[in-house]
């Protein structure tokens, strides 16, 4: 299998479940300075240009949860989600999978960068600052079931944890008030020493160095909302 991936983007989390299933993979680095997002090459893989983006022996997969489901069928021994426990039970499984993906996930990008949202006069602050209230009680919920249990789906990791771990990563560096989720805390530090994630860490920093060195990194204070193609 091949992943296509850039570092610090949402394509970790596939990254660490290669990595926890254990078998060699290779990977294929995505600049977006360089525009590798819309190269034809890239687009006949993913037209919606963006990663993370899996080649498997049967085609290419995009979107998380479509590859992190396939993952975990294709691979139920590494354990990657609680599948197979009947219809209702998958589907509580996928349903949180499907919020970190699209509830959680929009909200991280309007607190990293809500100059993509809005480029009227104060646009950008407003936006941070509704982001923020819609983020606190989405954090107030991972804290509660944290809580009750040390991984988000209860006594066992799933690859969720990893989603949540990089929710955590990307709102930490914004000025986010994190101080009243010490169990959502201790949580990403517990996954942060995790073998596999310290392997998808180690891919991600020898990306990202080659990135520095070639001048291809993201300015995140100088993005501003995207001209569109048309």
């Amino acid at each position: 299998m091949k992943l296509y991936f850039a570092p610090g983007t949402c394509a970790r989390v596939p990254l660490v479940a290669l990595e926890e299933i254990g078998e060699p993979f290779e990977t294929g680095l995505i600049s977006f300075v360089r525009g590798d997002h819309k190269s034809p090459e890239f687009l006949a893989i993913n037209p919606k240009a963006r990663v993370p983006a899996l080649i498997t022996d049967e085609g290419a997969l995009t979107e998380n949860i479509a590859i992190l489901t396939y993952l975990a069928r294709t691979h139920p021994n590494a354990g990657l989600l609680p599948l197979g426990k009947g219809a209702y039970q998958d589907a509580l499984v996928l349903g949180d999978l499907s919020w970190a993906s699209s509830g959680l996930h929009p909200i991280v990008t309007r607190l990293r960068i809500p100059q993509f949202f809005c480029d009227t006069e104060g646009g950008k602050e407003r936006v941070w600052e509704i982001a923020s209230a819609a983020m606190h009680p989405n954090f107030a919920l991972i804290e509660q079931r944290l809580s009750a249990a040390p991984w988000m789906l209860g006594e066992e990791w799933s690859i969720l944890d990893v989603y949540i771990f990089w929710v955590w990563f990307r709102v930490e560096g914004t000025d986010f008030d994190l101080s009243p989720y010490l169990k959502y805390n201790d949580h990403a530090q517990r996954i942060q020493e995790r073998p596999s994630v310290q392997r998808a860490l180690a891919r991600e920093a020898e990306a990202l160095a080659w990135l520095e060195e070639n001048g291809l990194t993201l300015d995140f204070n100088k993005l501003s909302l995207p001209k569109s193609d048309n």
